[in-house]
């Protein structure tokens, strides 16, 4: 038995969410199903992070256990082929000690959120970027993200069903920037809260718009109530970017 790491991308478009569902489409599935047509004994895939409906990756990281004497090179091609026509990409593969966890052993993951201002209607990003039609300034959505950063409880930016234990989080970092003719949201912590991301990105909005100031947003974030928060940003313009590793 081999346990072996995986490197993903995905579109998460038409999925319901990495995690497995009975009936539902969902990246893990597909994985998982693309594994049987190639490996002659089950393979479950274990992901770093549940990533909702509708949000995409750069690189998940998952890892599987595999009996076979395979080659990992031969696995990737093999897993790549058998996913086909699916907008999913197992990017590398590489073997690991079994005591390697993809969800467990993280420490740390990087979330990015692209968003688009503009009038004119996107032609080619729409669904892979949240679109706004009213200006955002950059330079005060990052000021006030500040306030977000640390050790906080951050019921205000956590979804209702959120099924984490606690909403108290650690939040290391969090930037706001002006990339061309995008606004780039990045955020890293070792977790994140169901929806945690998106709320903030939401919040933030209104910082960039002009309707919030850096001190509604930290009231948000100290009032620990989630109706403070601002409209949560749609799932299309989110992605896990990297995961990483002692």
């Amino acid at each position: 038995m081999t346990r072996f790491k995986l490197t993903i991308e995905y579109d998460g478009g038409p999925y319901v969410g990495w995690q497995r569902q009975e009936g539902e489409a969902t990246v893990q599935q597909r994985l998982e199903h693309a594994f049987a047509a190639y490996i002659p004994h089950p393979v479950v895939v274990y992901g770093a992070g549940r990533t909702d409906a509708g949000v995409h990756a750069l690189a998940q990281v998952a890892h599987a256990d595999i009996e076979t004497e395979l080659d990992a090179g031969r696995i990737r091609d093999a897993v790549n082929f058998h996913l086909r026509p699916d907008p999913i990409s197992v990017l590398s593969v590489e073997p690991v000690n079994d005591e390697f966890h993809a969800r467990y052993s993280a420490t740390r993951r990087h979330y990015l959120y692209r968003i688009v201002s503009r009038r004119a209607p996107l032609a080619l990003d729409r669904d892979n970027v949240w679109q706004v039609f009213k200006a955002l300034k950059a330079e005060p959505m990052h000021d006030a993200a500040q306030v977000l950063v640390g050790h906080h409880d951050f019921t205000t930016f956590r979804a209702s069903q959120c099924q984490s234990d606690s909403p108290v989080k650690t939040l290391d970092a969090i930037a706001v920037a002006q990339v061309g003719h995008e606004i780039h949201v990045t955020c890293r912590a070792r977790s994140f809260l169901h929806n945690q991301v998106r709320s903030f990105v939401g919040s933030l909005k209104l910082v960039g718009e002009g309707r919030w100031t850096t001190a509604d947003l930290k009231s948000a974030l100290d009032a620990a109530d989630r109706k403070r928060c601002g409209p949560v940003a749609p799932a299309h313009g989110l992605y896990l970017t990297q995961v990483d590793y002692d």
